[in-house]
């Protein structure tokens, strides 16, 4: 007998589960968080509120599961990606609200890092082209803009990280300031060749690369703790991913071409690319995977900003839904021959486009297009987006996608899994469980502790969506869908 204890903490809250010695999950419990926005757009977390609740959800659900804490073999952790945090490391103080992965204000620090010459070595060592999205850009400007973190810094207490080293941080009472791999090389900072901090990146974006954490493999030993005291005893932390990584991991895609998309509020398409790293030409990004049993594996990746968060803008918003439960019934309502479009760039457009000047738009109206047909847009919109990323990823890795698996909430509507196998030619595959990420890192965990072995990875089951379009309106819908995009490019 034994349990895993599992986070999520993702943009939106923070998840705990319990997964049972079988690798199932017996309970959860969420907790959301503010979403910090002002004038300009510019979005913000408090972190202080995010490990509050992290304290939270894990006493609900441990109570709520009715298990014995004592039981809980160990801890996984997956964690929104290239939001980024400064705090003291003294203290565990912040310097300010965190810095979230969709929040655009350092994009004149990149430019000034691009016109300093540097972007194309920052492109081979890293995988990435230059971009606010990535949180080296973003530790910089904390440090131009925020004096509490560039006195730290000056002091030698500034710890710069991501949501899982300010969580291991915390959870440890400050004893460790560790990130794993696959989180580290989301930085911009990281050398995915060599597989360490680069100095000369570091330099570029102004920041000293001893306030960068312990790089760790997602494996690894993240050190012990209570919670708090919520447990009984100290159990190790041993499973750490990004939410996405940890999203591959738990549909077990660990054999090279194996290709998932995570539908939250903006999505990540990751295809393994096995353990040699491939640059991309198509405006994709190159990262790893994860270090698991000592080795790295490297994944090719698009992300797009607006996914479900374009329905939660028609819900909050636009307001013409209640609920997202909504969207399924009105893009079935809808005139299937409607024209319209949405290119949803709120903040500019992700992969494999990035162009943080795009704006966002419907496209093609007509006199009798109504609150459904700018419902199926939105909804539409979101496989289009996928489909761009896994037809460039295709391209770089010479690779075809004959599966895509898929997850996050918005993997509930059916038509939208229909139409995103119809647009891809390929099938779409389901699982049973939603909360993929976390049960990525708690999976790790447990192979980790020995609570579980690898064929875990195999034991959801999934329903499977396969292409019905014709071919002649596919290519139709594709083409009106380029020329949507190409019209919010400046």
């Amino acid at each position: 007998m034994g349990y895993i204890l599992s986070f999520d903490q993702s943009t939106q809250g923070t998840k705990a589960m319990i997964l049972d010695a079988e690798g199932r999950i017996i309970c959860r419990r969420d907790l959301p968080h503010r979403q910090i926005v002002n004038s300009d757009g510019w979005v913000s977390h408090d972190p202080e509120e995010i490990y509050s609740n992290v304290l939270g959800v894990a006493k609900k659900v441990i109570e709520d599961s009715g298990i014995d804490a004592a039981e809980i073999a160990a801890i996984g952790i997956s964690n929104q990606r290239e939001t980024s945090v400064a705090w003291n490391r003294e203290t565990g103080k912040p310097a300010c609200h965190a810095i979230v992965w969709q929040c655009a204000r350092a994009k004149e620090l990149c430019e000034r890092v691009v016109e300093s010459g540097v972007s194309e070595e920052i492109l081979d060592k890293t995988g990435m082209p230059v971009s606010s999205y990535f949180p080296a850009s973003k530790m910089a400007w904390i440090l131009e803009n925020e004096p509490l973190a560039a006195e730290w810094a000056r002091e030698g207490m500034l710890c710069f990280g991501t949501i899982d080293s300010w969580l291991v941080f915390n959870m440890t009472g400050g004893a460790e300031h560790r990130t794993d791999y696959s989180n580290a090389s989301r930085t911009q900072l990281f050398n995915i060749h060599t597989l360490s901090w680069d100095e000369d990146i570091c330099r570029a974006f102004g920041i000293d690369i001893r306030c960068l954490p312990k790089v760790t493999d997602s494996d690894g030993f993240y050190g012990e703790t209570d919670l708090g005291g919520i447990l009984p005893k100290k159990v190790q932390i041993c499973g750490v991913l990004g939410d996405s990584h940890g999203a591959l991991f738990g549909q077990g895609c660990i054999e090279r071409g194996m290709t998932k998309a995570t539908y939250g509020t903006g999505s990540s398409i990751m295809m393994n690319i096995g353990e040699t790293a491939v640059k991309s030409k198509n405006g994709l990004v190159t990262s790893l995977a994860w270090k698991w049993n000592g080795k790295v594996n490297y994944v090719m990746e698009g992300n797009i900003n607006y996914t479900g968060a374009a329905i939660s803008w028609l819900q909050k918003d636009v307001k013409l839904i209640e609920s997202a439960g909504e969207t399924e019934a009105l893009c079935r309502e809808a005139n299937a021959d409607d024209t319209t479009y949405l290119v949803p760039a709120f903040s500019g457009l992700g992969a494999p486009y990035w162009n943080s000047n795009a704006k966002a738009a419907f496209i093609g109206m007509s006199r009798t297009t109504g609150r459904a047909e700018l419902v199926k847009a939105t909804v539409e919109c979101i496989a289009y987006q996928i489909a761009d990323v896994v037809r460039a990823m295709e391209a770089d890795s010479e690779i075809k996608v004959p599966v895509l698996r898929v997850d996050g909430g918005p993997t509930k509507n059916g038509y939208l899994m229909q139409f995103q196998s119809d647009i891809l030619g390929s099938s779409v595959q389901v699982p049973d469980a939603e909360e993929l990420s976390g049960l990525g890192a708690g999976y790790m965990a447990g192979i980790h502790c020995g609570l579980y072995n690898e064929s875990v990875l195999s034991r959801l089951n999934s329903v499977r969506y396969n292409a019905q379009m014709f071919a002649d309106r596919k290519d139709s819908l594709i083409a009106g869908w380029l020329d949507a995009v190409k019209s919010v490019i400046r």
